[in-house]
């Protein structure tokens, strides 16, 4: 009996005897769904252009604004070097972490709209719905960087400390990045509205404000300076600044001398806080 002759006849007798393709296993369908989510999450920028350009012009802006208009104004720790250089270091790190407030509205807009429940109620890995949204998210801070990097250069700021500190200084500002995701996906999932997710642009100022972006926190107040150092936003900004080569690194705290460290203790810590508390808000959303 031919191979053809055997097919048909199982198929007659309700037995399906084709050769069965290779079994993927649970890793495999988990990547699968998380890159579907996270083409979809990217797909709403290409529909979606003003929020894109929101998004990556909203730095720019900042650049010129804190640069020029108040550039003259500044001073760097000891008046050495321009303040332009101390600044832009400062500047990549706000703008990760101003990424968790886009991360929490679009989080919090899915919720109120029902796409998470019907996410949910799919078959599709639990996990990928949060990691399609983080791994969608640092694909946009990675656009957000190399515009800002772009403008930078433009504007005559230098990484003055090799290739491999410069690419290390990156890491260190998507790692924040990274770790600031998971706080806005818990928040997403927390505040009850869209519009409650707005408010959140409250939390985020002070959190960039009291640090090292702007002013060293040696220029600051005795009983602000410790705070602002103790920032983990100023702990990357310091590290960037010191493998950029930039002016403002370093200080006489101990926090400020082990920058670098810090700049990956934070946001580890910081991750290892909020990616449970994600996950488990995440299951329970329809308990």
């Amino acid at each position: 009996m031919s191979d053809a002759t055997t097919a048909v006849a199982g198929t007659q007798a309700g037995v399906s005897l084709a050769p069965a393709g290779p079994r993927r296993g649970r890793a495999h369908w988990a990547l699968a769904d998380t890159l579907n989510i996270t083409r979809r999450y990217l797909t709403h920028f290409q529909r979606q252009p003003i929020t894109i350009a929101w998004q990556l012009g909203f730095p720019i802006i900042s650049v010129l604004l804190y640069g020029f208009v108040f550039g003259e104004a500044m001073k760097t720790p000891g008046n050495e070097g321009d303040y332009k250089q101390f600044l832009m270091p400062g500047m990549f790190v706000m703008t990760m972490a101003f990424g968790f407030m886009n991360t929490a509205m679009g989080v919090a807009m899915d919720a109120s709209k029902g796409v998470i429940d019907r996410f949910r109620s799919m078959p599709m890995a639990p996990s990928a719905v949060s990691a399609g949204r983080g791994l969608s998210d640092l694909v946009v801070a990675c656009a957000e960087l190399t515009i800002l990097a772009l403008t930078a250069l433009a504007i005559g700021w230098r990484p003055d400390n090799g290739v491999l500190n410069t690419v290390a200084a990156f890491a260190l500002l998507l790692l924040l990045r990274f770790s600031l995701i998971w706080v806005g996906v818990w928040l997403g999932l927390v505040v009850p509205t869209p519009q409650a997710a707005g408010s959140l642009y409250g939390v985020a100022f002070p959190l960039t404000m009291i640090s090292s972006v702007f002013v060293a926190p040696s220029l600051m107040p005795d009983w602000l300076g410790p705070i602002a150092a103790w920032n983990p936003v100023s702990s990357t900004g310091t590290a960037a600044r010191e493998l950029f080569g930039n002016p403002g690194a370093g200080g006489s705290s101990w926090i400020e001398q082990n920058a670098v460290l810090m700049a990956v203790v934070w946001p580890l810590v910081v991750t290892a806080v909020f990616l449970p508390l994600a996950v488990r808000r995440f299951k329970r959303l329809s308990r």
